[in-house]
């Protein structure tokens, strides 16, 4: 099956050797996303709030160039630097994904590249 490379100036780039999302079929991986600024490359400053807005922000934006939205998402994985920030990620995404909500793991991590806080990556069907 051929593999369609999606990418956005609206998202962060790359800051390895990897895409922002590959496509393949109707599905669409989407590469790990931080909160960093896509004008900057700079991270979000201020606590975790702000923090997890940005990430979703920037899954959306990937989303939007692959043709679909976050309503298309399957599968969201979650990783927290501090599960304690659970709630939070809780509140927020209820303000970025309505019911059916995809499938979801949160994992607790030791470290996230640039000292993130939290870091999301997601697949995503289209029709």
């Amino acid at each position: 099956m051929a593999r369609e490379i999606i990418s956005t100036d609206k998202a962060p780039q790359a800051i390895g050797t990897y895409s922002q999302a590959v496509k393949t079929g109707n599905t669409v991986y989407l590469s790990g996303q931080i909160p960093l600024v896509p004008e900057t490359m700079e991270m979000v400053s201020g606590d975790i709030e702000p923090q997890i807005r940005r990430v979703f922000d920037n899954l959306s934006a990937v989303a939007e160039a692959a043709g679909g939205s976050l309503a298309d998402v399957v599968k969201l994985n979650i990783f927290l630097v501090d599960l304690g920030h659970f709630a939070k990620v809780n509140e927020v995404m209820a303000e970025y994904f309505s019911e059916p909500y995809p499938a979801r793991a949160a994992i607790g991590v030791a470290a996230l590249p640039k000292a993130a806080g939290v870091e999301m990556d997601a697949v995503m069907e289209l029709d």
